[in-house]
């Protein structure tokens, strides 16, 4: 059992962020087992045919036998949102001492694997030649088998944070951690998580809890070490319809539903854009576009965020259900 303490400043400061570098690792976890969840099977089965070229035996090396990861390849996340690219640039900052600490500790008591070989020897050159493969690694990884469903990755983790965040303002930490997994239990400020293969207890002494939801954890992981501050990666609401097929639109019935100009620009905002570029893709005044815009926002069916003195419109998750574009980028059906 590892045990998280929590005061009272702590819980102020408990707060979510988004790891695309998190999912990244956690979802070698699948790729090494696929009988860890039945739900991700069809996205493996896609990424398995695409990653043909990179090391594999090196990136499955990533993840022990007990399926604990290092911790230096996920580190605390430093704003909500931050990018692959942002968290790797972290990672390639790692000492030596840091990265061969870390590996140990994750694959212990088994020995390293050959691939992982360098980080025993004494040599800290070594060791960085690791480090540095292994990011590039990692980042192939991603651009091929997580940055394409990453935008629908990332809708289904807020609206999961937004559950989350309004059970802590009407039930406090108790409900909070009420339903995010069996294996959580609240209680007297204590946080226990239960079935870990490692034993400690962490005081938080101010440093607050780090909450990152995720779609390929299948139960909560805290860090593997007790030096780390507070952090728990805990399994997603609603992994089964992340990859699930999504329905055919009829473009006539839509046109029906919402009229032939707002049906065509609901389409068209599959990307943000600024009511002046869409005018000029239309060939129709500012104007025109704005009404339309005006009432797709009011019913939710596009976003928009300012960008400077532009306005900028984007189709929102209920408008990429309604258009059958949910999953652009999906993993076909086998």
């Amino acid at each position: 059992m590892i045990s998280f303490v929590l005061g009272v400043e702590d819980l102020a400061d408990t707060r979510f962020a988004v790891s695309p570098l998190h999912e990244t690792l956690l979802s070698l976890r699948v790729l090494q087992d696929p009988g860890l969840s039945a739900l991700h099977i069809p996205w493996r089965r896609s990424v398995v045919g695409r990653i043909g070229p990179l090391d594999t035996e090196l990136l499955m090396a990533l993840v022990a036998r007990r399926r604990t990861i290092p911790d230096f390849l996920t580190p605390q996340p430093t704003s909500f949102a931050p990018t692959f690219d942002e968290q790797l640039a972290v990672v390639r900052q790692a000492s030596p001492a840091r990265v061969r600490h870390d590996l140990l500790t994750a694959h212990a008591p088994d020995p390293l694997p050959a691939a992982l070989h360098d980080a025993t020897v004494a040599d800290d050159i070594s060791v960085v030649r690791l480090r540095d493969a292994v990011c590039e690694l990692l980042r192939q990884f991603w651009e091929v088998a997580i940055e394409p469903e990453w935008r629908q990755m990332r809708l289904l983790l807020e609206a999961d944070m937004t559950y989350r965040a309004r059970q802590l303002a009407v039930g406090g930490a108790r409900w909070l951690f009420a339903d995010m997994h069996p294996n959580l239990r609240w209680h007297n400020g204590v946080l226990h998580i239960d079935k870990m293969i490692s034993r400690h207890r962490v005081a938080a002494s101010g440093r607050g809890l780090l909450l990152l939801p995720s779609v390929f954890a299948h139960k909560p992981a805290p860090p593997v070490g007790p030096e780390e501050p507070p952090r728990l990666v805990y399994p997603v609401r609603g992994v089964a319809t992340l990859w699930a097929t999504p329905p055919t639109v009829d473009a006539t019935a839509l046109a029906s539903l919402l009229g032939a100009p707002r049906a065509r620009l609901l389409t068209l905002l599959e990307e943000p854009l600024a009511t002046v570029e869409i005018a000029r893709r239309f060939r129709v005044t500012p104007s025109a576009v704005s009404q339309h815009l005006r009432v797709l926002h009011a019913t939710g069916l596009v976003t928009r965020a300012r960008d400077g003195r532009q306005v900028l419109y984007r189709r929102s998750s209920l408008g990429d259900q309604l258009t059958g574009r949910q999953q652009r980028h999906r993993i076909a059906p086998s």
